[in-house]
């Protein structure tokens, strides 16, 4: 079985005591179909987390439902409705705020308000924005070479490289991420790196490090000069988290907890997986709750405030949504002809100020400032990347804010 959709009688993975020899998850391959529909709401019964701590009093999320599931848009198969797209797209958990409202919240695949879901690489969004204040209050110079935060990696491919430049991955240290099925891959290696996974059998022969600050110190080669292009990295988060816990002798999780979570009002604990060393992995360890994410979106959607309180520096939210935009490439431009990424989001459109935050199997935080509206879908597609489903993701929320009177 390759997956299933929501509409489909589900397996019973997991499930018994103990569940049977057919149905028990491989470790190596929790991160794929079928698994993933299960491991994704699950991961902290099956891998190292730290807590990041709520809010004692979260942020009002006020509803004012509106039927949408029948509006229908034009997907690359065809005609199709929002209702068809949500089951045929994997989805766990869907949200979409207009004004500050709750227009649509529904959750699928057993997911429920309090069950928190790995975002995968929305993590970097989460990371960055909990440094912005941290660059707002002098801590990090995002003009200063890494190296005056990180010494050690003067013995790396990033000396000379900027923060900024880390921040919009054009750095030109050489990391393979083109090939995620490829276990023996910089990416791959990651996996083992952070404790996700096993050395997977038969790649003996390779050099696999401890944790995540003994890849760093790996990476040797510099392909490009620093900001000539954009290659999408992951390890380039984990610069900057590292960057944020040097500067504040903090874990990652406290900082996102005391930075970001808590100022937000966030309702649920959320958590960050953790390698060896205790690192909680910025570029794609975060589980949250639906509701959060939407929380989160909805502060940028609000010039970074929450209930009358600065949670995010406006000079971040606005430098985000139309500052001095980074690079792209093809890879990019196949999902957003006309985009660019910036600290750590990715820019719909040069020319707007649409911004998203994006995870591998289906994770997204789309902030649309010129429509007033937040759109939040957790998934587990089948599939690590997939153009065309993303191409259909934001046909249907382009197609929800027409129905809305918000169409651009």
């Amino acid at each position: 079985m390759d997956s299933y959709l929501n509409s489909d009688t589900p397996p019973p993975i997991m499930q018994g005591t103990p569940p049977p020899p057919e149905w028990r998850m491989p470790k190596i391959d929790w991160d794929r179909p079928p698994w993933n529909r299960w491991a994704f709401q699950h991961v902290r019964e099956f891998l190292p987390t730290a807590p990041v701590a709520p809010a004692a009093q979260p942020s009002a999320l006020p509803a004012a439902p509106e039927g949408i599931e029948q509006i229908t848009f034009e997907g690359l198969a065809g005609p199709t409705t929002v209702a068809d797209w949500l089951d045929r797209n994997y989805t766990d958990g869907f949200l979409v705020m207009l004004d500050g409202k709750v227009i649509h919240e529904s959750y699928w695949n057993g997911m429920t308000p309090g069950t928190v879901h790995l975002a995968q690489s929305v993590s970097k969004s989460v990371t960055s924005t909990a440094g912005s204040s941290l660059i707002a209050e002098g801590m990090l110079d995002p003009a200063a070479p890494v190296t005056e935060v990180l010494p050690e990696l003067a013995n790396t491919a990033w000396a000379g490289a900027t923060l900024q430049q880390v921040m919009d991955m054009t750095s030109g240290v050489r990391f393979d991420e083109t090939d995620y099925g490829n276990r023996a891959s910089d990416i791959g290696k990651m996996d083992v790196a952070s404790g996700w996974k096993p050395i997977p059998e038969g790649y003996g022969d390779e050099t696999w490090p401890d944790c995540i600050h003994d890849q760093i110190l790996s990476m040797q080669v510099r392909e490009a000069e620093h900001g000539a292009r954009f290659e999408y990295r992951s390890i380039e988060t984990d610069i900057l988290a590292h960057a944020m816990e040097r500067v504040t002798g903090q874990r990652l999780p406290q900082i996102v907890s005391e930075r970001l979570w808590q100022p937000m009002g966030a309702e649920t604990e959320a958590n960050f997986t953790v390698d060896s060393t205790g690192y909680g992995l910025s570029c794609g360890g975060f589980s949250a709750s639906l509701r959060d994410f939407a929380r989160m979106g909805q502060a940028y959607l609000d010039d970074g405030r929450v209930d009358g309180r600065q949670v995010i520096p406006l000079a971040w939210v606005e430098d985000v949504r139309s500052g001095g935009h980074g690079l792209a490439n093809e890879y990019l431009q196949a999902y957003f002809p006309n985009g660019c990424y910036r600290n750590q989001f990715w820019i719909e459109d040069r020319e707007r100020m649409g911004h998203l935050c994006l995870g591998v199997f289906g994770q997204i935080i789309y902030v649309s400032p010129e429509r007033g509206m937040v759109f939040v879908k957790l998934s587990t597609w089948p599939e690590f990347t997939n153009p065309d489903r993303m191409h259909d993701c934001m046909a249907a929320f382009h197609a929800i804010a027409r129905e809305m009177g918000r169409d651009l």
